[in-house]
């Protein structure tokens, strides 16, 4: 590890003490690193961090405020360390969360993708990725979530997964369906066979027994949707982010189906998905046609007419 990486990896740990988890941040400060170190710097430079933040040509002003401030944050503690490093300007735009349109997986697709998995070429990572893809997709988890779970979090006398330390800094507990404890037991004597001995206590491993990360998850999925042809025609390339989304909306196409009071079962919902606010869990729930109308059915049905 150079000079500027380990410098990065110290600033991080000490944020990592005092409580903040900075996984997206830390993925992008060691991109920005790498890309520093590649230029010959031993340092942060104003002209090497607003050439990274720029990339590539047609970066969104947001985007590029966003990876700004992770390498003003870090430049700050540097020049405490290193007089020649610079802070640079603060971006016009400031990084404010936006609206992304999710993209809402069909049942179809998603089993493609999970059969796309299955046919990866390591036998693992097989396995691993069409239990983690059918896990996202029938529990909404985040895929760090799901990446960070350990073999105890999984009880399937119990049907219960146990999510640690999650985004909030809250620990949750979920039901499991017994397919989907069936599945990942199914999944866990494969991994045993193909990897016994592994040094991690990871529940989902990589092809070499480590545990599984955002690199490789990230890395993989463009090919298995290339694979599956799911999202073939979207505005944009879906994400595995996508498939919390499509739970969160076919749980409420499933509600309004039966008939049940959706608004009551909202808070439910918001905690299933580890959200701290109940409003933070409205994010998700993108008006695909189908939803709209059977909303629109509700509404027609209680007050004899449509909005």
């Amino acid at each position: 590890m150079t000079g500027l990486s380990r410098h990065a990896q110290e600033y991080l740990d000490l944020r990592h003490a005092l409580g903040f988890k900075l996984e997206a941040a830390g993925r992008l400060l060691g991109q920005f690193t790498r890309f520093a170190e590649g230029a010959g710097q031993h340092t942060v430079t104003a002209a090497d961090a607003l050439a990274w933040a720029r990339s590539p040509q047609d970066a969104s002003p947001w985007w590029v405020a966003k990876r700004l401030s992770v390498v003003r944050g870090f430049a700050r503690y540097l020049q405490a360390i290193d007089g020649q490093a610079e802070i640079p300007p603060a971006a016009q735009h400031r990084a404010q969360a936006r609206r992304i349109t999710p993209y809402i997986y069909s049942p179809e697709e998603i089993a493609r993708l999970m059969a796309a998995a299955r046919a990866l070429r390591h036998p693992l990572k097989a396995a691993t990725f069409e239990a983690l893809l059918g896990l996202l997709a029938v529990t909404g988890l985040r895929g760090g979530e799901a990446m960070a779970l350990d073999r105890d979090d999984f009880d399937p006398g119990q049907q219960l997964l146990t999510i640690r330390d999650s985004k909030f800094g809250k620990t949750r507990q979920i039901v499991l369906h017994a397919s989907t404890v069936s599945a990942l037991c199914a999944y866990g004597t494969r991994r045993d066979q193909l990897c016994p001995s592994p040094p991690t206590p990871a529940l989902f491993l990589s092809s070499p027994g480590t545990r599984l990360s955002h690199p490789v998850l990230q890395f993989t999925f463009p090919a298995l949707l290339r694979a599956a042809g799911a999202g073939a025609g979207a505005a944009r390339r879906p994400r595995v982010h996508d498939l919390r989304h499509s739970f969160a909306v076919t749980t409420l196409l499933g509600w309004y189906r039966d008939g049940l009071d959706v608004q009551a079962r909202i808070p439910a919902l918001s905690a299933y998905l580890g959200h701290a606010d109940p409003g933070d869990t409205y994010w998700y729930l993108t008006g695909t046609p189908e939803l709209l109308a059977l909303a629109a059915a509700r509404l027609e049905a209680a007050y004899g007419t449509t909005p």
